[in-house]
């Protein structure tokens, strides 16, 4: 199915919740911020929020430095 990642059209496998899409883009590890349609899932839905055709999203992976 098509969704929009970062402003770049991809496609991804169906029925993937948010983990599974972190797992299917190697974001797995490390801290991330994840914006679905311009509202924030909460850490806690990344196991149970499925992912839909045609959403937009925007995935902010941290990582340190200094």
């Amino acid at each position: 199915m098509h969704v929009i990642i970062n402003g770049e059209r991809r496609d991804i496998p169906e029925g993937l919740t948010v983990r599974g899409l972190l797992t299917h883009l190697e974001l797995g590890s490390g801290p991330v911020a994840v914006e679905i349609n311009r509202e924030i899932v909460p850490r806690a839905s990344h196991e149970s929020h499925l992912v839909s055709a045609e959403d937009t999203i925007e995935i902010v992976h941290f990582v340190g430095g200094g």
